[in-house]
């Protein structure tokens, strides 16, 4: 069946055309989005409150961008699965090491609030930077 040329077709959204490599694409800018916002905040805060604070504001901030990237394994790991192709190499060291960052990261929580003795808010502002960095990533992609 041939298309009629004077019928128009739908304009194509970019999401629908997304691949796998744009999907890592768009997660490792989104990972440097909050890298550069906690590092700007940080510096704000250092300034505007106190070096606790902005301490504080910048571990969640890291551990909001490593938590982007080790999504960005998870992802990959996952989507190889769907793609019903053999498991990258390692599935079940990523795996381990994604429950390994969970432990790793509640100590950080744990002792960057009984050491820098700042605001638990921050820390959580901090963490959340990771969602912030994220949507603006989806923004800009529903932009285009």
């Amino acid at each position: 069946m041939t298309e009629n040329p004077s019928i128009p077709t739908p304009p194509v959204h970019p999401i629908v055309e997304m691949t796998d490599a744009d999907l890592a694409a768009m997660m490792v800018r989104a990972v440097r989005v909050t890298a550069i916002l906690g590092v700007i905040i940080a510096l704000i805060l250092w300034f505007a409150m106190s070096w606790q604070n902005a301490a504080l504001f910048a571990v969640g901030a890291a551990i909001s961008a490593a938590s982007i990237y080790e999504w960005m394994r998870l992802i990959r790991l996952f989507n190889a699965r769907l793609d019903q192709q053999k498991a990258p190499r390692g599935a079940t060291l990523v795996i381990s090491l994604f429950l390994l960052r969970l432990v790793f990261f509640a100590g950080a929580i744990y002792g960057s609030l009984k050491c820098f003795q700042g605001s638990p808010i921050v820390l959580v502002c901090g963490l959340g930077l990771a969602v912030a960095g994220l949507v603006w990533e989806a923004l800009r992609l529903l932009r285009s």
